[in-house]
């Protein structure tokens, strides 16, 4: 089988925009603020099939990267707010394959057909075996690790126990949840209730208290405490994007949204942590399967993300980009119409300018035949040609004068012809 396997190879997705669906339909009604419930499966889930399929090569699977690790490779990316502030973020393609692979099921995920008997991390929550390497049992570290929060701070390798995801940690004692082991976590009443103990541990630990069923939550009685670190440690901001991905493994996505929009409001309106805002719009909302609900969350976030202009998560400016394309449309309109008219009137320029030079000619033609008059009619008593003579000089006076006001059309049709091209 795994010789079989080793042959086939996959493209991965190679752009950021590749990886990240959330604009891609978006003609669905839907209000500004999502509701308390979070995502749910419907129309605007995304396929389990991704149209191009991580690779794999050489006969052993590769491992999807890790959050913990994704989050560590990319450095500055998720805790860069702070140190500058100014400066205009930019999408991490890490970050983006890292999350479309977990929102598209780990696809061709051979370990899982490897592993699918091995539940341990069913068994480690039904209290049957500890964590490793520390060699804790789930019970003790719900009674006596609740609320020593530098334990839970300092400790690097229970986060991956308390929240198990199908794909490897830093802790690879650790082992990959399978779909198999998905399942029958689910039905076990025992596992899923010290799971959700787990995860309000770890929201007291952060400064949060979960309300009620639905995964609504609140500022914890120790808030201003826990934020002030929250702010500081950003290396916790892996472990929240651990904890979300892991709600959505084991039953529980409609709980995501309402920590998401919560640490939303804290990092953009309350200012509370706002060095968390980097991490909460490039990781924490694109755990979310839901289109509309990653589309919600980033509505309400470019309201109140500062500078404005540094929003880069989207949502796309349909309506400037259709009036720019409208401008556009209209600007070479105007331009013909004012061409049109200035070709007409360069054309009424041209024929005033003609009947000028008609009107010369003609009065070229009477001075020509003035003179011979007296010889040929001598007969013909003095003032008559004298009259004649003054008409050829009123008519050159008046064609004189038209000349003198058509002398700036005479200039304007020069340059029009100027303009043709030479044949």
């Amino acid at each position: 089988m795994g010789n079989l396997l080793g042959g086939v190879s996959f493209r991965e997705p190679t752009t950021v925009e590749d990886c990240d669906s959330t604009w891609q339909t978006d003609s669905e009604p839907e209000p500004e603020e999502p509701g308390p419930g979070g995502g749910s499966e419907g129309p605007g889930q995304e396929p389990e099939q991704p149209a191009q399929p991580p690779e794999r090569a050489g006969g052993r699977p590769r491992a999807s990267p890790a959050p913990d690790e994704d989050a560590e490779a990319a450095g500055a990316e998720q805790g860069g707010d702070s140190t500058e502030a100014t400066a205009k973020p930019k999408r991490s393609f890490y970050a983006a394959r890292d999350l479309y692979k977990y929102r598209h099921q780990y696809p061709q995920n051979f370990k899982d057909i490897r592993y699918q008997n091995d539940l341990s991390n069913l068994r480690f929550y039904k209290n049957k075996i500890p964590f490793k390497p520390d060699g804790v049992y789930i019970e003790e570290v719900l009674n006596k690790w609740k609320g020593d929060y530098e334990k839970l701070e300092h400790n690097h390798t229970y986060i991956q126990w308390l929240f198990p995801l199908r794909e490897q940690g830093l802790n690879f004692y650790a082992k990959e949840l399978t779909t198999y082991e998905i399942e029958e976590f689910k039905k076990t009443k025992e596992a899923i209730r010290r799971f959700l103990l787990a995860y309000k541990m770890m929201l007291e630990f952060f400064g949060i208290k979960l309300t009620d069923k639905t995964g609504n939550v609140a500022r914890a009685v120790n808030w201003q405490e826990r934020f002030q670190h929250l702010n500081e440690s950003q290396h916790n901001y892996l472990r929240i994007t651990r904890i979300l991905k892991s709600l959505g493994e084991l039953g529980y996505e409609s709980f995501k949204s309402p920590l998401v929009k919560f640490i939303l409001h804290e990092a953009l309106v309350e200012n509370t942590i706002p060095n968390i805002k980097q991490s909460a719009l490039e990781y924490f909302v694109y755990t979310i399967r839901d289109r509309r609900e990653r589309r919600k969350l980033l509505r309400f976030a470019q309201k109140h993300y500062t500078p404005s202009e540094n929003f880069i998560w989207g949502p796309p400016r349909k309506e400037q980009s259709e009036g720019s394309k409208a401008q556009k449309m209209s600007s070479p309109l105007a331009s013909s119409h004012n061409s049109q008219t200035s070709v007409h009137k360069k054309a009424k320029d041209f024929k005033n300018s003609s009947s000028a030079v008609h009107l010369n000619s003609k009065t070229a033609e009477e001075k020509k035949v003035a003179p011979k008059e007296p010889v040929e009619e001598t007969d013909r008593p003095s003032p008559e040609p004298s009259n004649e003579a003054a008409k050829p000089r009123n008519t050159e006076k008046d064609s004189n004068a038209e000349n003198v006001n058509s002398q700036p059309e005479k200039t304007g049709r020069k340059g029009y012809f100027s303009a043709r091209p030479s044949s």
